[in-house]
């Protein structure tokens, strides 16, 4: 299926800002030019209460945004992980996204400003993720708990997954793994067909960059690095899996959720055969973004149903 004419769009507008691409910048540089680029963006929906709170983590408190939506049923909470390769984006360039979330799910969406790399390396990022959850969970412990997360925020979502099934909680109901990068061991063929297509918004070295700067060689095989290569993906939470066809994370993204779905765990995966990576995070921009928000807004709403009438909590 042809690109959507909407993700070309943004893909031409883009290239038209003249930017460099990210390899050729340092950490703060590429922070800065997103957040520039943040700024230039239409708002996303009005939510009924949004505010900045803090989080604290093991040696420290991190930021943090809560959407509370006035139709919140109170019986979930969705922790939101961002991507940008563990190295850029932050509470803004994901706010559009998660009040279209918030809106949608009818529930509580609380995003999550881990800590970045360089300067916070692996597993500084997932510690923080972890430590988060872990204090939201009790927080809200009259709440079922889902944790997303896009990109790099889904491999920390994935990988905080793993965590709390390993080590005894916290209790995560759903997990929801938007273009996730999970394996840093196989160069899969979607990386040959998107990773240095005019097609693609991320490249193979843009995220040879963000894995430099996250990753020491000696890491990439370890499953909080890369989760597909777990040997055991049982017991893990529900999952809902969202991946791009234009898109050099597609291939992982299906072999997760088809390993996920070998080893029992519940999995709804949408393919979206003309977008491209990042489409989930521009709603403004590209409608093909709001309708897969909403589209896992209905499945975390209909699982949350299931699961009351189940009495699972």
């Amino acid at each position: 299926m042809p690109l959507h004419p909407e993700a070309q769009a943004f893909l031409e507008a883009s290239a038209q800002l003249g930017q460099p691409p990210l390899y050729e910048l340092t950490p703060e540089q590429a922070r800065a030019q997103v957040q520039a680029n943040t700024a230039m963006l239409p708002p996303g929906p009005d939510v009924d209460v949004v505010e900045d709170i803090r989080i604290p983590v093991r040696d420290a408190s991190i930021a943090a945004r809560r959407y509370t939506p006035a139709d919140d049923t109170g019986d979930t909470l969705i922790v939101w992980l961002h991507g940008g390769g563990w190295v850029i984006c932050d509470l803004d360039s994901h706010d559009a996204m998660c009040r279209i979330l918030a809106n949608a799910a009818q529930a509580t969406v609380i995003s999550v400003d881990y800590r970045l790399a360089p300067e916070h390396r692996f597993p500084g990022p997932l510690n923080d993720c972890y430590d988060a959850i872990t204090f939201l969970a009790d927080a809200y412990a009259d709440r079922r708990v889902v944790v997303g997360g896009d990109s790099a925020g889904g491999n920390l979502t994935a990988a905080c997954a793993l965590r709390a099934r390993d080590h005894g909680g916290p209790e995560i109901s759903q997990q929801v793994l938007v273009y996730p990068v999970v394996d840093f061991t196989t160069r899969r063929p979607s990386y040959d067909e998107h990773g240095d297509a005019p097609t693609s918004f991320l490249t193979e070295r843009e995220m040879e960059w963000f894995r430099d700067h996250y990753l020491d060689e000696a890491d990439y095989a370890d499953p909080e690095a890369s989760p597909l290569v777990a040997e055991d993906l049982s017991g893990l939470p529900a999952a809902v899996v969202v991946v791009a066809e234009y898109d050099p994370l597609r291939d992982e993204g299906r072999a997760y959720a088809e390993r996920l779905l070998d080893a029992g765990v519940p999995v709804e995966l949408h393919v979206h055969d003309d977008q491209t990576h990042a489409f989930f995070t521009f709603p403004q921009l590209i409608s093909g973004g709001r309708e897969s928000i909403e589209q896992v807004a209905a499945d975390i709403r209909r699982f949350a149903e299931s699961s009351q009438r189940s009495g699972v909590q």
